[in-house]
């Protein structure tokens, strides 16, 4: 993810070498050096210790070390501090970054790989107007943005939109699954069904109208869709999309728990 957003940051202009990254790993600095030539550090306090922005782009389960070590330099600096990391509240990371800490949580998801990702993000009281803007405009970079007024909802979003690409790919399992079902090689089932979703994904960006209006439409009374909706609505379908999202939501409003 962090790969995607410099990516992104330099297609939409920003310098190259404005940006600093550091990784554990040199494998890691490689590849990113080969993607653009922004400036390697060997830990994450050099990183920061000139930075407005810090982004934390870490596993949730190091986040306590990484917020340790950065601590120093963002104090002094007066620095935003951006989390990609999931479960991590707001509260924890002040706790070890101080009080006064700026800190806006980004729930992304990876289809900002490509350029086409949904990020939601919070922001507490100490973030100024101009940060926000600057956060936006950061993950903008690779995708939509949108604003929550509530730290707890990141958890809804985690549901929708972050964890959401794995629903849609299952789906598209599924599909080609039943098209080789039907006697269509795995090839050609493939191809339509991804061709379908990318097509049916363009369509209700693109559309003036509602989505409901959309299948209206696809759906002649009486055909071959309105059978395949109708299996869908008697066997539960919405109930079993809800029910999938309230136990990630749930997951995730866990697992902030469970990190402190």
């Amino acid at each position: 993810m962090a790969s995607s957003i410099i990516g992104g940051l330099i297609d939409s202009g920003h310098p190259a070498g404005m940006i600093s990254a550091a990784d554990p790993f040199p494998a890691s600095l490689e590849r990113l050096a080969a993607i653009a030539p922004v400036r390697l550090c060997a830990d994450n306090a050099a990183a920061a210790a000139d930075a407005d922005v810090v982004i934390m782009a870490v596993k949730p389960q190091v986040m306590a070390a990484a917020t340790n070590s950065i601590a120093r330099a963002v104090r002094a600096r007066r620095a935003l501090v951006i989390s990609i990391a999931a479960g991590i509240t707001i509260a924890s990371m002040q706790a070890r970054l101080g009080p006064e800490a700026a800190i806006v949580r980004c729930m992304p998801n990876t289809p900002a790989l490509l350029g086409c990702g949904a990020s939601a993000l919070f922001a507490n009281a100490r973030v100024s107007a101009a940060q926000r803007d600057h956060a936006q405009a950061i993950l903008g970079a690779v995708g939509i943005t949108r604003w929550v007024s509530d730290e707890d909802a990141l958890d809804a979003i985690t549901a929708l939109s972050g964890s959401g690409p794995a629903y849609f790919f299952l789906l598209m399992e599924a599909m080609i699954d039943a098209g080789c079902g039907l006697g269509l090689d795995r090839e050609t089932a493939t191809a339509m069904t991804l061709q379908t979703g990318l097509g049916a994904a363009r369509m209700a960006l693109e559309s003036d109208v509602d989505l409901a209006e959309l299948r209206r439409r696809v759906t002649s009374p009486g055909g071959t869709t309105e059978q395949a909706i109708l299996s869908f609505e008697d066997n539960g379908l919405r109930k079993l999309v809800a029910d999938a999202l309230h136990a990630a939501s749930d997951r995730a409003a866990a697992m902030a728990r469970e990190m402190g």
